[in-house]
């Protein structure tokens, strides 16, 4: 994700209402959506561990880690954010936090779109190939290592990029990330973390739910090769779901990125690149909800319980005054 406020104050009045209304519009944009989703988050990740069966269940350990990191940003990340729109370029900040804000700002972004990548593909594996987690040692290499391993990558490899950098980095004191990297200066590494922890990510989104889609028609309609759908029904529509999010959240900013790298040039699509930006941010916001949708036992759950709880009519007792006369 990049800087979504470039607006500076002066003088000028026209001037003064864009840095002021479009950056408190930002405000309660987000905080409309964080704090139900910050709830929605917790209650998620209790449902999903207190229950033992849910907890061991393969196919929502990727959540399960998605929605940790979607926490992590919401109590951090997402709260500087509100105040800085409050208070705009007059908030004095240190070159370590705007490290900080810069690398959670960022690598967080690129490794939820990895993980889920990574979840699309493994779909595949849960649904077609089942066989291949039936032994603990399969289940090592082919089910926790992944996420092992893209967690460590995403982690090392942007706190080299943000904190040991061979290049100069920036300290920029206007702007929400206020903060610049000097690799990115350099065309190849440019290109190289563009194409891996961005393009990549959503094309392998793209492809692989597609392909689950045209997998399942095709298994169905083999009567020699039935498909046990209502098994693998909750694993799809999760799958697709949280797959329309990411690409509905994630996929315009990744298209300009791609545009910017092949030479389209930079005062092209200013409007829409700012809105696309904008709009990445609501990836952390809105993932919990999409996540609890795709979860159909979950919601009924959550009926039965409000349909329980409902306060029961009262009928109070009508008092006949007997009097003698």
């Amino acid at each position: 994700m990049l800087d979504i406020d470039n607006s500076t104050t002066t003088n000028d009045s026209s001037i003064i209402s864009v840095g002021f209304i479009i950056p408190r519009v930002k405000f309660w944009f987000y905080l409309i959506f964080l704090i139900p989703s910050i709830i929605c988050t917790l209650f998620l990740l209790y449902y999903l561990l207190s229950n033992r069966n849910l907890r061991r269940s393969l196919n929502n350990h990727v959540i399960i880690v998605l929605l940790f990191t979607v926490l992590f940003c919401e109590v951090t990340m997402y709260p500087w954010m509100l105040y800085y729109f409050c208070k705009g370029d007059s908030w004095q900040r240190s070159y370590i936090f705007c490290s900080i804000w810069a690398f959670i700002d960022w690598a967080f972004y690129a490794m939820q779109i990895m993980l889920f990548a990574w979840a699309s593909i493994e779909r595949h594996i849960l649904i077609f190939h089942h066989t291949w987690f039936s032994t603990r040692r399969k289940r090592f290499f082919l089910h926790y290592l992944p996420i092992a391993l893209i967690l460590i990558y995403y982690h090392i490899f942007y706190f080299i990029v943000y904190f040991y950098s061979p290049c100069e980095n920036d300290f920029i004191d206007s702007g929400m990330i206020c903060f610049s990297v000097g690799l990115y200066d350099l065309m190849v590494f440019r290109v190289f973390e563009t194409m891996i922890n961005n393009i990549l990510p959503d094309l392998a989104i793209v492809i692989f739910s597609m392909s689950l889609i045209i997998r399942i028609i095709r298994q169905k309609q083999r009567m020699n090769q039935p498909i046990r759908w209502r098994q693998c029904r909750k694993m799809t529509i999760q799958l697709l779901s949280i797959s329309f999010l990411y690409l509905i959240v994630t996929g315009p900013n990744a298209f300009m990125v791609f545009l910017y790298m092949c030479g389209l040039p930079d005062d092209v699509g200013v409007n829409f690149t700012e809105y696309a930006v904008f709009l990445t941010y609501f990836i952390v916001l809105l993932f919990p909800f999409v996540s609890m949708l795709s979860m159909p036992e979950l919601l009924t759950k959550i009926k039965t319980t409000i349909q329980l709880i409902r306060p029961a009519r009262l009928l109070s007792p009508e008092v006949i005054n007997m009097r003698k006369n």
